[in-house]
């Protein structure tokens, strides 16, 4: 699961969201309004991370954690060749646990998230709030009309470059590991992102990002920072093998035609209590480790798997890819070749390049994240 999640809406939301906003429902023009005041007041609130260095009131703590994102930062520039733009050179301190909440929604025996569309990103499968009160708001209509919903904190999102993206306080003390996993994945969906095919953005994103990991911890990681990197990258796998056990089962449950709707809420309830006690058991196996426990704060529902998919598929299509240009321009100009194409010949010309490219690991250390 990731914590950073893309966020196209605020897009229109501060190009056309008001004009669209007056055509549209009152509820339709206020969660506009919320959206463009939240994105204005994020972006006014940060200064660059060279003022904070030198305000002798910032901590020491934070100086630090400022100090290895910039070096992270030109590190993407300078080796990565990701966009040299004003996008993680700021920062803002946030009063609260998230940047925003993600409300997701599905009907109450499927697993197909309900969809929001806006104008200029199209639809997307989630309405965020800078509000928690008011997500939680929207999130008890939707139960009341009987849908399954997740209300979800998000410590960081991506504008895919239409605004200067800052560092943010809600995930400045992530560890070394995940900081630069988390700004080389976002920048990574600067350079390509195609709407429609998260199969693909991730992928891309996902393979920038480990290798990125990978040359950034060969330069300046020790032991100890590779260690605990794996070991992120160990429980990641593990969760997420866990919630896709667990969606393919209820996505055949709800597919039986010859069971009821009965029978089916019956089967629902009874994988739920079953991935919690499993998960349990895979607490244990990582020695007790908790960063997944929020995943649970609210009464499991369909809306808490219906954003868990494969979007690791094309990873190693995507190794290969770089493997093959050599370099991470040409590897970022072959990857728009294929955005261009149209969806099905995207995906048939990733899915021929894996078995004849990929011989061996890219480099030679993998690494880990957190939830």
């Amino acid at each position: 699961m990731k914590l950073t999640r893309i966020t196209p809406w605020l897009r229109p939301v501060l190009i056309a969201g008001t004009a669209a906003g007056l055509l549209a429902s009152c509820s339709t023009l206020n969660y506009y309004t919320q959206a463009a005041q939240g994105q204005l007041e994020l972006l006014s609130d940060a200064r660059p991370i060279d003022d904070w260095i030198a305000d002798p009131g910032t901590s020491t703590k934070l100086r630090h954690r400022l100090e290895t994102a910039r070096q992270i930062r030109r590190f993407a520039v300078a080796e990565m060749a990701l966009p040299d733009n004003n996008s993680y050179k700021n920062y803002a301190a946030l009063k609260r646990q998230y940047v925003l909440w993600n409300v997701v929604a599905t009907p109450e025996l499927s697993l197909r998230p309900l969809q929001w569309c806006f104008p200029v990103a199209g639809c997307v499968n989630y309405r965020g709030y800078y509000n928690k009160e008011a997500a939680e708001s929207y999130a008890k209509e939707l139960r009341d009309a009987g849908d399954d919903v997740e209300v979800g904190g998000v410590a960081a999102y991506s504008t895919l470059g239409w605004f200067s993206d800052p560092l943010i306080s809600t995930f400045i003390n992530y560890p070394d590991g995940e900081l630069a996993r988390m700004i080389f994945h976002e920048l990574a969906h600067q350079i390509v992102y195609v709407q429609g095919d998260s199969q693909f953005n991730e992928a891309f994103a996902s393979t920038v990002e480990e290798v990125g990991v990978e040359r950034w911890m060969e330069r300046f990681g020790n032991q100890q920072m590779r260690d605990a990197y794996a070991r992120y990258w160990s429980r990641k796998k593990d969760f997420l093998g866990l919630l896709m056990k667990y969606r393919k089962a209820l996505e055949q449950n709800y597919a039986l035609v010859d069971r009821s709707d009965a029978q089916k809420r019956a089967v629902k309830a009874r994988l739920f209590q079953e991935l919690k006690d499993e998960y349990q058991v895979l607490k244990g196996n990582w020695g007790g480790y908790a960063g997944y426990d929020r995943f649970f704060e609210q009464p499991l529902s369909n809306a808490h798997l219906a954003s868990i998919a494969t979007y690791e598929d094309f990873v190693p299509a995507f190794r290969a890819l770089l493997q093959c240009e050599g370099s991470f321009p040409k590897f970022y100009n072959a990857v728009k070749k294929l955005a261009d194409m149209d969806r099905s010949d995207r995906h048939r010309v990733l899915n021929a390049l894996v078995p004849p490219l990929v011989t061996a690991p890219l480099m030679v250390q993998r690494s880990e994240t957190r939830p």
